[in-house]
C-alpha cells in the first residue's frame, strides 16, 4: 500500500491527533474540574480525567468530514448529514448524563430518536441472509415491508425502522455495559471496526471508503487503548461507549447489513447482556434499571478473582477468534458459530458464579 493512500495516512492521522488530544486532556481535564467521581461506587483512588470519549468524539467528528467533504462522492449526503447529526445529540446527551445521571427513561428515549434518525435519513437494511435457510426454505428474510408512502422519506418500512431500533440499541448499551472494566469498550471496538473494515476490502462487500471510514474509527479506538488500559489514566463514560456501540451498529449496516459478523465480534457483551436481562426479568426486576455491580460477567469475574487486563483478554480474544472467523464463513456458519459463542458464554456464566478462585 502506498504512503499516500488515503487507507493509510488518514488513519494514522486520525490516531496522532486521538493520542494528541488524550495527553492534554491529562493535564486540561483535571483543572476544569472533569473527573470521575469513585466515591459514587465506593472506590477509593484518585479521580480521574473523565469522560474522555468527548475527545474520540470531537476526532472522529473532524476526520468525518475531512471524509465527506474531499473524499466521498458525492460529499455529504443526507445520511451522511443524518448520522453526523446523531453522533452530536448522543454525545451531549452521554455527556450530561457521566456529569449527574440521568433518568433511563429519558435516554432510552434519546436512544430511540437516534435510532430513527439514522434510519429515516438512509441507513437501512432492505433484508438479513437467513441462516436457517436449510429448515424454512428461504433465503432472505425482508425488512422492507409495512411501507409508510413517503416520497420525501423514500417510503421508509415499519420492520426495518423497528430492526434498526432494536440493533442500534443493542450495539449502544452492550458496550456501555461492557464499561465496567477500563480498556474493554476501547478493545472491542478496535477489533469490532477492524474486522469491518477488512471485510469491506473484501469481494464480498468491495466498499473501500467504508473500509476507509472502518479504519479511521479503530485509529481512534486504538488510540484510546493507550490511556484507558488498566491500569487506566483516564476514562471513556458513557460518551466514548456508547459513541462507539453507535458507530460499530451503524458501520455493520452500511456494510449490507453484515449483522451477523457484528454480533460476533460483540458478542460477549451482547451476550452477557442478554443473560442479565434474563436474570432479572426471573426475579421480577425491570431489565432496564442501572447495574447493581454483581450482574454482568466482568463483575463476576472480578470477584471471582480476576483482573481487569485478564477480563479484557478474555473478551479481546473471544472478539478476535469469533469476529476473524465470520470474514470467512458462510451465514449458516456464522449461526454456528454465534451458537458456540452462546454456549462459552454460558458457561463463564455459570463459572463465574461459582466459589473459589480463577483458574488463571
Amino acid at each position: 500500500m502506498a504512503l499516500s493512500s488515503p487507507l493509510l495516512w488518514l488513519p494514522l492521522s486520525a490516531f496522532a491527533a486521538a493520542t494528541v488530544l488524550h495527553i492534554l486532556a491529562l493535564t486540561l481535564f483535571p483543572k476544569i474540574g472533569l473527573l470521575d467521581y469513585p466515591e459514587r461506587y465506593g472506590l477509593k483512588r484518585h479521580r480521574l480525567p473523565y469522560p474522555t470519549g468527548l475527545l474520540a468524539v470531537c476526532t472522529f467528528l473532524l476526520f468525518f468530514a475531512i471524509l465527506q467533504t474531499f473524499v466521498s462522492d458525492p460529499p455529504w449526503t443526507a445520511q451522511a448529514i443524518g448520522l453526523t447529526g446523531a453522533v452530536v445529540l448522543l454525545a451531549v446527551v452521554s455527556f450530561l448524563d457521566d456529569r449527574t445521571p440521568l433518568p433511563c427513561w429519558l435516554r432510552l428515549l434519546v436512544q430511540v430518536i437516534i435510532a430513527l434518525a439514522i434510519f429515516l435519513t438512509g441507513t437501512r437494511i432492505y433484508s438479513l441472509t437467513n441462516p436457517l435457510v436449510l429448515l424454512t426454505g428461504h433465503e432472505v428474510i425482508h425488512l422492507d415491508t409495512l411501507m409508510i408512502q413517503s416520497h420525501l422519506l423514500r417510503s421508509p418500512s415499519l420492520v426495518g425502522a423497528l430492526f434498526t431500533v432494536v440493533w442500534l440499541g443493542l450495539t449502544m448499551n452492550a458496550l456501555n455495559w461492557a464499561d465496567g472494566v477500563r480498556g474493554q469498550v476501547s478493545t472491542l471496538s478496535t477489533i469490532g471496526f477492524l474486522t469491518i473494515g477488512f471485510l469491506s476490502l473484501s469481494a464480498r462487500v468491495n466498499d473501500p471508503a467504508l473500509a476507509l471510514l472502518a479504519f479511521v474509527l479503530a485509529s481512534i479506538s486504538a488510540a484510546c487503548i493507550l490511556f484507558d488500559f488498566p491500569p487506566a489514566h483516564v476514562l471513556l463514560g458513557d460518551t466514548g461507549s456508547m459513541f462507539f456501540g453507535l458507530l460499530l451498529g451503524v458501520l455493520t449496516i452500511y456494510s449490507g447489513g453484515k449483522v451477523a459478523t457484528g454480533f460476533l465480534v460483540l458478542g460477549v457483551p451482547l451476550i452477557d447482556s442478554g443473560i442479565v436481562v434474563f436474570r432479572r426479568l426471573r426475579k421480577g426486576t425491570s431489565p432496564f434499571r442501572g447495574s447493581t455491580g454483581n450482574e454482568h460477567l466482568h463483575h463476576r469475574l472480578l470477584k471471582k478473582g480476576w483482573s481487569e487486563r485478564q477480563i479484557v483478554f478474555l473478551t479481546a480474544g473471544l472478539g478476535t477468534l469469533f469476529g476473524t472467523t465470520a470474514l470467512f464463513l458462510n451465514t449458516f456458519e456464522k449461526f454456528l458459530s454465534a451458537v458456540a459463542l452462546f454456549l462459552i458464554m454460558l458457561w463463564l456464566s455459570l463459572y463465574s458464579g461459582r466459589k473459589g478462585k480463577a483458574f488463571f
